[in-house]
């Protein structure tokens, strides 16, 4: 037989696992050669330059941001600006409601006062004929009804909070309509229904009469809001016990819309007391009256005090020479 040959000391395979080492060698030397430095620095410069643009845009973000926030402060102010209009105008519409429903009431307020209120006629008085004479034909001297035939007028006007917000443009026409009247007189006092004087430096006296001086009380009168208890109790009995002169020919004028004394009765008997009658029977001091229908703008249950202010004004006025007025509406 054929001797086989003995293998070889490197065989195939052996040679291609160090060709295929070599080669990995190789190609390791090749991929670390192209990878070079300047690459990794620029990478690097790059990254530092995205950082940079990125905190760029950040900080204009920041910016808008900002501005949004003052536009979002600013429409917030407008909003709360809308909203203080609309409360004003939700007012404003309230009081145009309550100014509708009054009128709505004034046809049922005009027919509570005619029942209550009464205007009384007085005949010619003495000064009236010795001053105009016999035969004279006697002029229409009136203010709602009430006669004009004294030297001196006082003024009792209810500075209530209800007069001066609801009726106080009234009362001034009502009080340049009552002095238009008395061309001249021999004096003039203005107190409020708390018995205070318009002008204190004339406390006690009377204010001469001069155009200069009634255009200074209407004056005055506009921005008068002193205290007051809603009652003319106090003014009328002051103004009685400071200014009565048997010798004087005195009417007292009373602006008021509403009693919140405690007794009507008192009140009278008060006043009957303070102006006695003379030995004809009249009192020289004349209280006429002009009622303002202010509170029967109210529910009919809150409407006590108006009927009391004329209940009471109507029994004085009867008793002591003069009239009471109601006016059907307490605006200009």
């Amino acid at each position: 037989m054929r001797q086989r040959r003995p293998p070889p000391e490197f065989s195939l395979s052996f040679l291609d696992v160090i060709c295929c080492g070599f080669g990995a060698v190789i190609l390791l030397l090749m991929i670390t050669k192209t990878v070079q430095p300047q690459v990794i620095e620029k990478a690097t410069i790059d990254a530092e330059a995205a950082i940079a643009k990125l905190t760029e845009q950040l900080f204009e973000i920041r910016g808008e941001t900002t501005l949004l926030n003052r536009d979002l402060t600013v429409k917030r102010e407008q909003i709360s600006d809308y909203d203080e209009q609309i409360a004003i105008l939700q007012g404003t519409l309230a009081r145009t409601q309550s100014n509708y429903d009054a009128l709505n009431l004034s046809q049922n307020a005009n027919a509570i006062i005619r029942e209550q209120l009464a205007i009384a006629r007085q005949k010619l008085s003495e000064e009236e004929l010795r001053l105009l004479g016999r035969n004279a034909q006697k002029k229409n001297q009136l203010i709602g009804g009430i006669p004009v035939d004294s030297e001196y007028i006082i003024f009792i006007i209810d500075t209530s909070g209800s007069m001066f917000s609801y009726a106080w443009e009234r009362m001034l026409l009502e009080m340049e309509a009552t002095l238009n009247i008395y061309p001249e007189v021999k004096g003039i006092q203005v107190l409020n229904d708390m018995g205070n004087y318009l002008f204190s430096r004339y406390r006690g006296e009377w204010i001469p009469d001069t155009p200069a001086r009634r255009s200074l009380i209407l004056q005055n009168l506009r921005n008068w809001n002193v205290f007051s208890n809603s009652s003319p109790v106090e003014g009328i009995t002051n103004a009685v016990r400071t200014f009565y002169d048997p010798g004087k020919k005195i009417s007292i004028y009373v602006f008021g819309d509403e009693f919140t004394g405690a007794s009507i009765q008192s009140v009278v008997q008060t006043v009957d007391k303070l102006n006695a009658e003379e030995a004809g029977g009249e009192r020289r001091v004349r209280i006429h009256a002009v009622g303002f229908p202010v509170q029967f703008i109210r529910p009919p249950e809150l409407q006590a005090t108006g009927v009391r202010f004329a209940t009471l004004m109507r029994e004085l006025t009867l008793r002591n020479g003069g009239s009471f007025v109601g006016l059907n509406n307490f605006r200009p």
